[in-house]
């Protein structure tokens, strides 16, 4: 375990906010988790919980403790002739399984390519790209109780998974912290290729649909649109999409009949929330030291300096030009701190 005062976050959030910790502690497995949650001296204030910062905007330094799981490993507990069932760390990088996945040949989170992360993060947040979600991959949730520290094990079911939504992350927020994940993965191919025409991207660049082409592709495809937090601080992207019913959609299509989309089921529609923001006139716009991606709309971007509150005036500029011009309200992914 490691404990360390005033502790630097800046590599702990992807927006690249300069602020600290008052205490931060990482554990590496299951035990040591235990122990710091019966000692009263770590969580008997503030605290919280991080992964690798990629949905985190901090407004200050954190007055209180920040855990952070180095929990690793790959352990296969099922397997069969059509898929196969892979535990995984909570501190594991998100990417990493993912390659981890594609090098064994296994199917199913290609998709979700180079979403910065770690694994425990993902059971969260439900993670999703490019029409997948981790809803479509976990079986099982370990977790441990903060309170109590006893362990428990959530089903995909009891997780109660909807789009960017868990129950970790509303009912249960900040009552169980997540140490394992057990993911389905398939052996046969099984591609989702339509969503964000990734069939014609993998044509566009002459590659036959194999996983790691699907995989370079998402990753190429990626790296263009969204800016490496390593060079321009950000969060990727900092709003939801919207789901709205089908009657306002038809009607805003009336007035908009370019307006991109995609059908939820028969009453609901999701409005790409990037194409909106576009239509605002926000890409590429800066206000002070924050701005709004070049490339891509959702993203806002940490143009040199810019505080959490800078960040967050701009959010809801932009929140109250979509409300305006189409009367939809954008939630933001990103959580405030």
């Amino acid at each position: 375990m490691k404990e360390i005062k005033n502790y630097p976050l800046l590599s702990h959030n992807t927006f690249g906010m300069d602020v600290k910790a008052s205490v931060f502690v990482e554990y590496d497995s299951v035990a040591e988790l235990k122990t710091i949650l019966s000692d009263n001296n770590y969580l008997s204030g503030q605290w919280l919980h991080i992964g690798g910062g990629s949905n985190l905007l901090f407004t200050a330094d954190y007055a209180g403790t920040v855990l952070h799981s180095a929990i690793r490993g790959y352990e296969v507990v099922d397997e069969d002739d059509r898929e196969v069932k892979v535990r995984v760390g909570a501190g594991e990088v998100w990417d990493d399984f993912v390659a981890y996945a594609v090098g064994n040949g296994w199917y199913g989170a290609e998709n979700l390519s180079l979403i910065p992360g770690e694994v425990g993060a993902s059971a969260v947040q439900n993670i999703g790209a490019y029409g997948a979600e981790a809803k479509d991959l976990i079986v099982k949730v370990e977790t441990l109780a903060v309170e109590t520290g006893t362990e428990r094990v959530f089903s995909n079911e009891e997780c109660r998974y909807a789009y960017r939504e868990s129950i970790f992350k509303k009912e249960l927020r900040g009552k169980y912290i997540v140490t394992y994940v057990t993911y389905r993965l398939s052996k046969q191919p099984v591609f989702n290729l339509e969503y964000g025409n990734v069939q014609g991207e993998l044509a566009k660049r002459g590659c036959d649909v194999t996983l790691e082409n699907v995989r370079n592709t998402i990753i190429a495809v990626r790296e263009v649109k969204l800016p490496d937090p390593k060079v321009q601080g950000n969060a990727g992207s900092f709003f939801m999409n919207p789901m709205v019913p089908r009657t306002r959609f038809e009607a805003l299509q009336q007035q908009y009949p370019d307006m991109p989309h995609y059908d939820v089921d028969g009453d609901r529609v999701k409005i790409p929330a990037a194409w909106m923001i576009d239509r605002c006139g926000w890409k590429g716009k800066q206000v002070g030291r924050a701005g709004v991606h070049t490339k891509q709309a959702l993203v806002l971007v940490n143009c040199g300096g810019a505080t959490g509150d800078e960040v967050i005036s701009l959010a809801r500029q932009i929140q109250e030009s979509v409300q305006q011009k189409f009367g939809i309200s954008i939630s933001p992914e990103v959580n405030f701190i």
